[in-house]
């Protein structure tokens, strides 16, 4: 890749965890990274060009996501390489505790899968053209909770990734002739700061017998948006030690 052209990701959920290990693995391939989120761009980040290429926007409100592509395709040079769609929330309740089908009300649904779910779709018909324009790649990222309950992870959440999920797949049909690739990473247990009290029992049932690391992650991020998977589209990819057998 040349220092001229580089190639363009957009990304959510950039400020920690996945997205931050995803942020630096693009950053170190040479890639111009463009970050979304509802807060203003963090001063200790350590990649270059980060300020210039984050943009402002709460993924809960779709008038605000969608009054913000004008903004991200001016930022763009009529062409988005890779959009990965890695924003994601799980409230909790008061204690702590997992929200169940029982007891979430109807705005914390909704306010769920507005940033879990419809952002994504949002966001990458919104830069339709860019992404054909460079014949690019979208990827969703869902979680194990989609496919499973978990013990942490509320049922707003679990069934807003589990959407997610049959997303990428409508959106990989209907995006396909574009020349778009549309995937999907399922991770499971992950090392990062918000990790659940009791994920430590969870990791005993793990084949692997380990948490996964944020940079595991981010590799397979990568792999899906670069030429090396260039004719898989469509797909979920569990990235969790084996921990759905």
């Amino acid at each position: 890749m040349s220092e001229e052209t580089p190639k363009t990701l957009l990304l959510t959920g950039a400020s920690r965890g996945i997205g931050h290990a995803t942020v630096r693995r693009f950053n170190a391939e040479g890639w111009r990274v463009i970050t979304c989120s509802r807060h203003a761009f963090p001063e200790e980040c350590p990649w270059g060009g980060g300020r210039e290429n984050h943009v402002q926007i709460d993924l809960a409100d779709p008038n605000d996501t969608i009054a913000k592509i004008e903004v991200i395709r001016a930022r763009l040079d009529g062409q988005l390489h890779a959009l990965v769609n890695n924003a994601g929330i799980s409230p909790k309740g008061e204690e702590g505790e997992r929200l169940n089908t029982i007891d979430t009300d109807l705005k914390t649904w909704g306010h769920v899968f507005h940033v879990n779910f419809f952002a994504s779709v949002v966001l990458a018909r919104g830069l339709k053209d860019e992404l054909a324009a460079a014949r690019g790649a979208v990827v969703n990222v869902t979680s194990i909770a989609g496919a499973r309950v978990h013990p942490f992870a509320g049922a707003a959440y679990a069934t807003s990734k589990a959407a997610l999920a049959a997303l990428t797949r409508e959106m990989a049909h209907d995006f396909g002739p574009f020349g778009v690739r549309v995937n999907a990473i399922a991770p499971g247990e992950v090392e990062t700061a918000i990790l659940s009290p009791g994920t430590e029992e969870i990791v005993s049932g793990i084949p692997l017998r380990r948490l996964g690391q944020p940079e595991e992650v981010a590799q397979t991020i990568y792999f899906l948006c670069s030429d090396q998977s260039s004719y898989i589209s469509g797909t979920e990819i569990e990235v969790n030690g084996g921990q759905h057998v």
